[in-house]
């Protein structure tokens, strides 16, 4: 079985844009190497928005040397960019935009979501990438709820959809640089499962709601990280309420990070650099 190595809360909350509530639950800040390839976790929500026909979100900002994954649990968000990639994704969606030499961005509450408002709740990651992709072209991708295969788990304990990566031979849509599992796993009160992960790869299991006890050692509650060593085999996770988990494992990217505000590169020259182009216009100019 894997070793537990801690159990970390999340720090107060902050607002993204106007739209986005957060708190950042995972960071390599924080956390260091023990999460690559992931560099942060941002956990928005659970919130209610009124109907509004404002705007809500976040504008135009640029993102070069790595990609962001973001995953709706409730409400929609829209996102449209300089490389002519856009979308909409609503609950049980989520979009992954490798940003790479460099993109334009901006998310905003879809517009449906502005003029009913409700409950709004989603997590977006950053994912690094290995040197030798931070320059390649910017990519985007929708994956639709109905193309993520959802997975009975045993006993009747809950049910795991694999995002990316594959759990039980069920492979995930989402196409990745390296190798990395996403899931989403929901647990049943008094129910446990024991969850395996490639050895050698990071392994962070993230509660976002409810209470779990993990290796029969800790409690982890809503909000906070639990990290695991890379070896050891399994994990052993069970619910003393009904919870939401997202598993998050991946080969570890051993290298430099240089990380200022939205550009991760491997050295304070290619951020400078990164700085530069931006301002040059080399990262494209956003649909009219």
């Amino acid at each position: 079985m894997r070793k537990l190595l801690g159990v970390s809360g999340a720090p107060p909350g902050h607002w993204v844009g106007d739209g986005f509530p957060v708190r950042s639950l995972l960071s390599h800040h924080s956390h260091g190497y023990d999460v690559s390839p992931f560099l942060l976790l941002d956990h928005a929500g659970p919130a209610h928005f009124e109907p509004t026909t404002k705007r809500r979100g976040v504008g135009q900002h640029p993102h070069r040397g790595f990609e962001t994954v973001t995953i709706v649990y409730a409400g929609g968000v829209d996102h449209l960019d300089s490389a002519g990639h856009g979308g909409h994704i609503g609950p049980g969606d989520v979009q992954w935009m490798t940003a790479a030499s460099g993109v334009i961005h901006q998310e905003y509450h879809s517009d449906d979501f502005a003029r009913s408002g409700g409950p709004f709740e989603m997590v977006q990651l950053w994912v690094n990438l290995p040197a030798r992709n931070k320059m390649d072209a910017p990519a985007y991708q929708t994956v639709l709820d109905g193309r993520i295969p959802a997975v009975d788990l045993p006993d009747g304990a809950g049910r795991l959809r694999v995002v990316a990566g594959d759990y039980q031979g069920h492979k995930g849509p989402a196409r990745t640089v390296t190798p990395i599992d996403i899931w989403d796993v929901r647990l049943k009160a008094g129910k446990s499962a024991s969850l395996r992960l490639p050895e050698g790869h990071t392994l962070n299991v993230v509660t976002l709601d409810g209470t779990v006890e993990f290796n029969a050692e800790a409690i982890a509650r809503a909000q906070t990280v639990a990290t695991f060593a890379r070896t050891g085999g399994e994990i052993r996770v069970e619910a003393n309420s009904d919870a939401k988990l997202l598993v998050l494992s991946g080969e570890p990217i051993e290298e430099p990070v240089a990380w200022h505000g939205p550009f991760v590169m491997n050295t304070n020259d290619e951020l400078r650099q990164a700085i530069r182009d931006f301002q040059s216009g080399k990262f494209g100019e956003m649909p009219a």
